[in-house]
């Protein structure tokens, strides 16, 4: 059962922004990236407050890189349609699972990120989840 609401388009626009995000990841790499933003839809904390749909969430503005490359526009493929539709169902991976936080440094994962503690890698992409009062809810939405 969905923990958002999602119409086809929707599944297949979290299906193009997975591929973009982290396709070289993998599998595992692309649903982590899924559970960041149903988190942050279900959340309603911190910079991410309103947020009730994937659209809002996929085009908040500076909230995801490949939304500004061309890659991110290629049709959505089944393989990629069926991992957000696992994201949307709820499946959620550590260390994204309570995450509202990701990048790909060059490096070493920062210790904090936005001001919230680093909490586990995978593969080039660094996790980090919310700590507090304020975004106390991702802990949850499931």
């Amino acid at each position: 059962m969905a923990v958002v609401k999602a119409r086809q388009q929707d599944i297949d626009l979290l299906a193009r922004l997975l591929r973009a995000e982290a396709e070289g990841e993998g599998i595992q790499g692309m649903l982590m990236v899924g559970n960041v933003g149903i988190n942050r839809i279900r959340a309603n904390c911190s910079d991410f407050k309103g947020l009730r749909t994937i659209p809002q969430m996929v085009y908040q503005p500076h909230a995801f890189e490949a939304t500004i490359h061309s890659y991110f526009y290629q049709k959505a493929r089944d393989k990629e349609r069926r991992l957000a539709r696992r994201s949307v169902n709820g499946e959620r991976l550590w260390p994204a699972k309570y995450s509202l936080w990701y990048f790909k440094p060059p490096g070493d994962c920062p210790s904090t990120w936005y001001g919230q503690p680093f909490v586990g890698r995978y593969k080039g992409h660094c996790f980090y989840q919310p700590t507090g009062e304020e975004c106390e809810n991702v802990y949850n939405i499931y």
